[in-house]
């Protein structure tokens, strides 16, 4: 589990299909180095992942293909020149952020940027090849005042158009410049999660809307049934 708020930037190299090798940038000015240990989860652009071996700047893990298939690690895309690293959540820690499980939705992409005073608004939407997967896995997710995880940023979605499948975020300075969003060009692309505790209203939400479409009426052991009574 981690709360979206980066703790350096890093840079990713694969090694084959599946095995990655994350170097950190100024490794030994950062607390990450300090804390990082086998077997513990990492989160890079939003993905968690596992510490299997230890380097000198940084670590190797291997990604699993349903990670290969949901997220940037598994497409031929181009991405920000550095990644985001943030380390899991222990005990105690502070959540600055909002839950986020490094289990990504799906991928989007960058459109724009437009600096509002010290300020910027930033645009992503649905890439056109992959409409089918961000209407089923991400758009019931997005809607206005929603936390949204882009590269594992933890952001508020301002703005959403569900015709036109993008979303606008508002990103103050210490954001933009501390992560990969001052990396971004036009057309890159993003691993996107949506908030779990919107997953988890969504689905008890829809258990109820089916119970009781499946129902003729409501009775005192429909009532009891759903906790009521």
């Amino acid at each position: 589990m981690f709360t979206g708020l980066i703790q350096g930037l890093g840079t990713i190299h694969p090694q084959g299909s599946d095995c990655f090798i994350i170097s950190l940038r100024d490794s030994k000015k950062t607390d990450i180095w300090t804390d990082l240990a086998l077997g513990d989860s990492v989160a890079i652009d939003g993905i968690c992942l596992t510490v299997e071996e230890i380097t000198s700047d940084g670590f190797i893990a291997t990604a699993s293909s349903e990670t290969l298939q949901r997220t940037t690690l598994g497409q031929q895309v181009q991405t920000a020149s550095y990644v985001n690293v943030e380390l899991s959540l222990r005990i105690g820690s502070k959540l600055g952020g909002h839950f986020v499980t490094g289990h990504v939705d799906g991928v989007g992409y960058f459109v724009e940027a437009i600096i509002t005073g010290k300020a910027w608004e930033m645009f992503f939407a649905a890439p056109p090849s992959l409409l089918e997967q961000w209407q089923k896995n991400i758009e019931r997710y997005l809607f206005p005042k929603s936390s949204v995880a882009v590269n594992g940023i933890s952001l508020t979605i301002a703005e959403y158009d569900p015709k036109e499948h993008w979303f606008k975020v508002a990103v103050i300075p210490h954001t933009y410049y501390q992560t990969n969003l001052s990396h971004l060009k036009i057309g890159n692309w993003v691993n996107i999660e949506g908030d779990i505790l919107g997953k988890h209203v969504a689905k008890l939400l829809g258990q109820y809307s089916n119970s009781y479409q499946a129902s003729q009426d409501i009775s005192l052991g429909f009532l009891s049934e759903h906790g009521y009574l």
